[in-house]
């Protein structure tokens, strides 16, 4: 099923299907299992059952793109769109001709296979881990071990047992391609699922917690506040979405407003009417980031825009507030991994 939605502020969109969300226009910030997402311009945006997604602006407009079960599971090689590892699924919809032929209609069913098997194409092309074909169905094994078994607080052995004769090898390859360990990939997920269920389940913290594989919840709380930096109590607080205040939109449009001369913590708290110390406590915990790096994520799209309608350097450094062109171009390249002038010769021969 294809539709096309205007989403609500702040409102939790569950993914109950496999769905493809392709952004059509909006500005500022989206967030997706608890995780905040500036950069998704450009981008068609893969999410699996269970995950959500949220708006933190009131002016997108998103394509939704629902896939029948039995197209995702005809094919091994379909899961790299679905399960994340460590970042959010995409595919970079500017790079790939064949995925925007597909997407120019509003509707079509039949169409949906050969959508799936373009993007995952893309996905390989992209190679986002720099590794083989084979290399990456190991990792996805592993994956697909981490989803099923996230509860049972496997240890090494447990995991090399699973994966038969390659296990050691697997969790080498995992290191290597995507930097964290099997087990740190386990625990992520386990905290993944736990914010989860903290914050849209009624159970309470030792329910929560027994059923992570805890047998002590006071583990469970340590184990939680060293991961998150925030009680499991104080985290559903902070994310008791119905109650949220209008703090989140206001400090975005601050942001959006003034990025391009404000810097300083000082500037905003003031705005906000709240001490320094206040507005960045507010900011981690609704809105999972600190204030700087929302700053430093709504210069880099200003950037990026003003790159595209071939602004020169010199000019985007002045609007934005920099003291010398190669300030600006430092900064570009730090947060982006490329150079302004490599952007815009991107631009025209993607």
């Amino acid at each position: 099923m294809v539709r096309k939605l205007k989403p609500e502020i702040q409102k939790v969109y569950f993914i109950n299907q496999y769905t493809l969300v392709h952004i059509l226009s909006g500005t500022g910030t989206i967030e997706v299992d608890f995780k905040n997402y500036e950069d998704w311009e450009d981008k068609a945006i893969y999410l699996a059952k269970g995950q959500y997604i949220k708006f933190l602006s009131d002016d997108f407009e998103v394509r939704l793109i629902e896939f029948p079960d039995e197209i995702l599971f005809r094919s091994r090689d379909v899961r790299v769109l679905f399960k994340h590892l460590i970042s959010l699924g995409y595919i970079n919809f500017s790079e790939c001709a064949e995925c925007q032929r597909y997407l120019e209609n509003s509707t079509f069913s039949e169409a949906m296979a050969g959508l799936i098997d373009v993007s995952s194409e893309q996905w390989y092309w992209q190679n986002p881990f720099q590794a083989s074909k084979p290399e990456y169905h190991i990792i996805f094994d592993i994956k697909d071990i981490v989803d099923a078994h996230y509860t049972n607080h496997l240890t090494n052995q447990d995991l090399a047992r699973l994966m038969k004769d390659n296990g050691l090898e697997a969790q080498a390859v995992v290191k290597d391609k995507i930097g964290i360990t099997v087990k740190e990939l386990l625990g992520r997920k386990r905290l993944v699922e736990s914010k989860r269920e903290i914050a849209f389940s009624d159970q309470s913290i030792q329910e929560i917690s027994y059923g992570m594989g805890y047998k002590d919840p006071s583990y469970f709380n340590r184990v939680f506040k060293q991961a998150a930096g925030i009680s499991p109590a104080r985290f559903r607080e902070a994310v008791a979405y119905p109650h949220r205040d209008h703090f989140t939109q206001d400090i975005l449009e601050l942001v959006r407003k003034h990025h391009t001369r404000e810097r300083s913590l000082e500037f905003y708290a003031k705005k906000m009417h709240l001490s320094v110390k206040a507005l960045s406590r507010k900011s981690r915990e609704q809105l999972n980031v600190s204030l700087g790096q929302l700053i430093r994520a709504e210069l880099i799209k200003t950037a990026k825009r003003l790159l595209r309608e071939d602004a020169t350097v010199s000019e985007i450094s002045f609007q934005l507030g920099f003291e010398e062109p190669n300030h600006f171009s430092q900064f570009f390249k730090h947060h982006t991994g490329q150079s302004p002038s490599a952007y815009q010769f991107q631009k025209y021969h993607s």
